[in-house]
């Protein structure tokens, strides 16, 4: 039992510390457009963004469930918290690789792609869940597809209502509305990433049998709204400069229509328990509202480098957790 226990203190440090680094890492995401128009200044749209985090991530338990049933059963696997361990390793591992180059990559890609590579290492494809795990690759391939074509309408839309505005007055007012659409965007933010990792430390908690249910228990929810909200305060420069001035050059108007088409889209899918990339979703929100500014004013250069970095994440991130697995099975198990 105190080796259980000792397991589950790594487990549980380990999914703070994604938590914490997915706060950093995804915080860029949620405030690089009002910071780029100076709607907000940084220190207020981190301390923003940290508080909305928090309170996002207490408010939801659906999408933790999915992470935590969805792609494998934790109740037939062996070595559960091993696999866990390894699956958190490997997406750490490639987060912080891609925010050392301020590639706005996915966590929860890296996240699914760590667990299912943990999983197949550990007890072979077929304890891979097909049906969970083709929902939840549904949902991250779709939401970006959504993501762009609300941002789009939405960029089409406000144009065509402010075509005879003055561009000093809009400016104007789509600052203020700014700080509303960074804090939703924050919120929703909060409320589907924070829960992956309830997910997965209540996957390593039925599979080490200390309790039989998918359930998120309280402590979880508090510690990993904490660890986020934490992580947020640290902020993610070199993704907001990717985010805020090297896809397009973004006015508060553009703003606006990114954050509230994005957080629109994240919000949907956590009331249907959809874990979707909130990475995904904002940068393909911002370039849909570019490609209806100007399409030629985007730089898709910059915007497949993105693309790539998302293609790549499911296949990298599996395949460094099955070697940490392998690694640790070697030395443990």
């Amino acid at each position: 039992m105190d080796t259980v226990f000792i397991i589950m203190a790594v487990v549980v440090f380990l999914a703070l510390a994604f938590d914490f680094i997915n706060g950093f890492h995804d915080t860029a995401n949620a405030i690089a457009t009002s910071v780029s128009t100076r709607a907000l200044k940084p220190r207020v749209a981190i301390l923003l963004a940290a508080v909305m985090n928090f309170i996002g991530a207490l408010s939801f338990t659906g999408v933790a469930k999915m992470i935590g049933g969805g792609i494998a059963d934790p109740t037939t696997l062996q070595h559960g918290e091993e696999i866990v361990i390894a699956a958190l390793l490997g997406a750490i591992i490639w987060n912080l690789i891609t925010w050392w180059f301020g590639i706005p990559s996915s966590s929860s890609h890296a996240l699914i792609g760590g667990l299912s590579g943990a999983v197949i290492a550990s007890a072979g494809l077929g304890a891979i869940n097909g049906s969970g795990f083709s929902d939840i690759i549904k949902a991250l391939i779709f939401s970006p597809i959504i993501a762009f074509v609300v941002g789009y309408l939405l960029m089409s839309l406000l144009k065509l209502i402010f075509a005879k505005s003055s561009p000093h007055q809009i400016n104007k007012g789509f600052r203020t509305g700014q700080i509303m659409t960074a804090a939703f965007q924050a919120f929703t933010h909060g409320t589907n990433d924070a829960q992956k990792a309830m997910g997965i430390i209540t996957f390593a908690l039925v599979s080490a049998g200390l309790q039989d249910n998918m359930d998120v228990p309280l402590w979880v929810k508090l510690s990993a709204a904490t660890a986020m909200a934490l992580g947020t305060s640290v902020g993610g420069w070199k993704i907001i400069k990717t985010m805020g001035t090297k896809i397009f050059k973004i006015e508060p108007i553009n703003g606006f229509a990114a954050d509230l088409g994005a957080a629109s889209v994240i919000l949907t899918a956590t009331m249907l328990h959809f874990p979707v990339s909130t990475t995904h979703t904002i940068t393909s929100s911002l370039l849909g509202v570019g490609s209806a500014k100007r399409f030629s004013g985007v730089k898709w250069g910059m915007a497949g480098r993105i693309i790539i970095s998302w293609v790549i994440t499911i296949p990298i991130s599996m395949g460094l957790a099955a070697l940490i697995y392998m690694i640790i099975d070697w030395l443990f198990l």
